[in-house]
């Protein structure tokens, strides 16, 4: 958009949890619109979290949160053109984008997990994200490793 930034859509929150984030994690994982179904494969990847995490004081959707800030990327690297070549500079993560990338994140490589159902594959992922492992918390760190390995072009930010 040229001239305006467009409005920020306010979300309802979501009706087992009451909360926001829930919801913004299910728009994620929804296709062509069966957003029922994405609320299913959510709520029933939290049930199986809490049946296998029965030892753990808290509750699955606290393990949920906990997960997605375990993959939530602080830096990132952008190219920047300067002077016919191409740097990776290193960049902030805007706080918005910071949890757009951590739930995009989760819900792709969950869907290349193997497993019988998306809410099992959700669930393993999710788990495997609490406990500091799984494809999106490397994902994460591989982005940190990049953005380390090329903050000598740190001052090329714009």
């Amino acid at each position: 958009m040229r001239k305006t930034k467009p409005k920020k859509r306010i979300l309802l929150p979501d009706p087992k949890y009451h909360d926001v984030q829930v919801t913004r994690f299910v728009n994620n994982l929804m296709l062509q619109g069966k957003k029922s179904i994405a609320y299913s494969i959510f709520y029933d990847a939290i049930d199986i979290i809490g049946e296998k995490m029965k030892d753990s004081e808290q509750a699955p959707i606290d393990i949920w949160k906990k997960a997605l800030e375990n993959v939530t990327p602080q830096v990132e690297v952008k190219s920047r053109r300067v002077g016919g070549a191409n740097f990776q500079v290193p960049m902030e993560v805007r706080p918005e984008r910071k949890i757009s990338l951590s739930m995009k994140n989760m819900i792709v490589f969950a869907r290349k997990r193997s497993g019988h159902s998306m809410a099992e594959k959700l669930a393993a992922e999710i788990m495997a994200a609490y406990n500091n492992e799984g494809a999106a918390f490397k994902r994460k760190e591989d982005m940190h490793r990049m953005a380390e390995a090329n903050k000598a072009f740190a001052h090329f930010r714009f």
